[in-house]
């Protein structure tokens, strides 16, 4: 795992967080309890903070970044950011799911228990409430989750969870 101290500030890992050998967190982030951050993930609290809640799962080849004076980053507990999501100096509450390839921007919060598609676009300042669905470029909410969206977000989590703990144990480079 990659770790950086940038300006003095340096990454704070709870217990049992996993972070992949080639991800890279620098600066001013906090990684909270069983929390895991995959393959090729830059974290980059350079400017601001970034604060990844427990059991978060940060998906391989995503960013989340900070603006400097404007917006530090908050993602909150049992979320799953999917593959190549960018997550930029917004809140993100508990139980979200952040689609594969979905980008969320300065100053958007989004509430608990949402479903964020892959590929959408919350756009600077955008308010989801909790239990939304936004789909599209620009997002939009097109209903509300269902109880099988919310097990399914739930699935997500405990699955990362459990790869975590495995990946911790077992993975090892090969040796020629």
């Amino acid at each position: 795992m990659s770790l950086y101290v940038l300006r003095g500030a340096r990454p704070v890992l709870g217990r049992d967080v996993y972070v992949a050998p080639n991800a890279v967190v620098i600066g001013d982030v906090y990684l909270g309890d069983h929390a895991s951050v995959w393959f090729g993930v830059t974290l980059r609290g350079d400017v601001e903070r970034i604060r990844i809640g427990a059991r978060t799962n940060i998906q391989d080849g995503s960013v989340v970044h900070v603006t400097e004076g404007v917006a530090s980053t908050t993602v909150g507990d049992d979320v799953t950011v999917g593959h190549m999501a960018l997550v930029h100096g917004c809140t993100v509450g508990d139980r979200v799911l952040v689609g594969m390839g979905s980008v969320v921007l300065d100053g958007a919060v989004i509430e608990d228990d949402c479903l964020i598609a892959a590929g959408a676009l919350v756009p600077p300042g955008m308010r989801v409430p909790a239990r939304s669905v936004v789909m599209g470029r620009p997002g939009k909410i097109v209903r509300q989750v269902t109880d099988a969206d919310l097990a399914m977000i739930r699935g997500a989590g405990e699955h990362y969870v459990a790869r975590a703990a495995e990946f911790a144990k077992d993975l090892r480079p090969v040796v020629e």
